[in-house]
């Protein structure tokens, strides 16, 4: 699959054409994207047209609805799920804590729950929650060296009191690319429920969640092109099972079970902007069959990232003053990628690199207990470098040799 036209998806994000972003260097994705020009303009149309309570029987209201439904739909599509699986929140932390109230209610005093090392606290500190009521917490640790999971060593910490296992599918620090549907079918045969956090995952190719045989799959959509919304596929035979977190009146309604507050109506909207502009990049590229275009577009990002990948690796891991989290592989990995620079702390050479139009970020984001456990200490943190699809060669050559020089000054 061949990478995409550059000027032409850079044209669909307006950041671009912004004078003061022109001369920069994007490198901090994984806290947030660039959105595309398909999301602004839904959303803008949106609170313009049709800021109303959706669903009634009046025009603005039935296309408000409509435009909401529109959101589940076409994202369903490009996760492989039903339309009644997606459901919407304000984020990833945010869903997470509703998940687990409403997992928490099936739960019995010693009930066992695996959760990986790797994760950002929004898919581990809920878990481990549990067990004020009751649920042993069983760790499943990285390598200290590496970072990396050992799907093996999941093994020996699946019982027949396993109810659940939250993982990755890429941590937002070491990058490496877990075997999500390899682990899941081990959860699977263990006859517990899988939690796979795709937040550092999703915005490099959403994914066929069914192919990947998760229960439930976390993102956000705000690193994803679109608005700041967390998305989480529930699949059905769960969600039927799961404490209704809604209005006791709405537990009949699958999309309510789990938005509390109920949904953001403009944002949801917006949303669908997401794959509006996915099917557009497919078209530019030449894709005719619409079975075909959500995996055609997972190749076509994965094209674009590869190489800039491998070059940044090649040029990190060439230097004796970083430590590199993680694959040094670039096909065993996301564009996301940390180091620990051993004489210049990581908060100061986000300084020089921001100086010479750079724009990266440094801390534990999120991950501390992951950083504990690499002998990081979580206040320094890591310099990470995270880009997407639109990011150009120049782009990466920028950072490499910018770090070069805020490295020896």
């Amino acid at each position: 699959m061949p990478a995409p036209d550059l000027d032409f998806v850079r044209a669909q994000f307006p950041a671009f054409s912004e004078p003061d972003l022109q001369r920069q260097a994007f490198f901090e994705n994984a806290g947030g994207s660039y959105v595309c020009r398909q999301v602004i303009d839904r959303l803008g149309e949106y609170y313009r047209r049709l800021k109303v309570q959706p669903y009634y029987a009046y025009a603005a209201s039935t296309e408000a609805g409509q435009w909401m439904d529109a959101a589940h739909e076409r994202l369903a599509v490009y996760l492989g799920v039903g339309a009644d699986e997606v459901h919407f929140g304000p984020s990833t932390s945010q869903n997470s804590y509703v998940l687990a109230q409403a997992l928490g209610h099936q739960l019995r005093p010693g009930d066992e729950i695996v959760v990986s090392q790797q994760e950002h606290e929004a898919n581990s500190g809920v878990w481990r929650r549990l067990a004020d009521r009751g649920a042993v917490i069983r760790e499943w640790p990285v390598d200290a060296g590496s970072g990396l999971l050992d799907p093996g060593a999941l093994d020996g910490l699946l019982s027949e009191r396993t109810r659940l296992v939250a993982f990755t599918q890429c941590s937002n620090i070491v990058g490496a690319l877990n075997p999500v549907a390899a682990i899941t079918a081990k959860i699977r045969r263990a006859g517990a429920i899988s939690v796979v956090d795709g937040v550092a995952g999703a915005p490099h190719g959403l994914p066929d969640v069914a192919a990947l045989g998760a229960d439930i799959y976390l993102c956000s959509l705000y690193k994803t092109f679109g608005p700041h919304q967390g998305l989480m596929v529930v699949r059905r035979p769960l969600l039927e099972r799961l404490h209704n977190e809604g209005h006791y009146f709405n537990a009949a309604a699958p999309r309510k079970r789990l938005v509390p507050a109920g949904p953001d109506h403009a944002q949801v909207a917006a949303a669908c902007g997401i794959a509006m502009y996915l099917d557009a990049l497919d078209a530019h590229n030449g894709g005719a069959d619409d079975a075909g275009r959500p995996q055609r577009v997972r190749e076509c990002l994965r094209a674009a990232e590869q190489p800039l990948i491998a070059e940044l690796l090649d040029a990190l891991g060439a230097r004796k003053d970083l430590r590199l989290i993680g694959p040094a592989q670039a096909e065993r990995r996301a564009a996301t990628i940390a180091v620990v620079p051993r004489d210049v702390a990581p908060g100061e050479l986000v300084t020089r690199l921001a100086a010479q139009g750079v724009m990266a970020a440094s801390g534990h984001f999120y991950a501390v207990r992951l950083l504990e456990a690499l002998c990081i200490d979580p206040a320094r943190g890591v310099l990470r470098l995270s880009f997407l699809h639109y990011t150009s060669p120049a782009d990466v050559r920028a950072a490499i040799e910018a770090l070069d020089r805020a490295l020896t000054s």
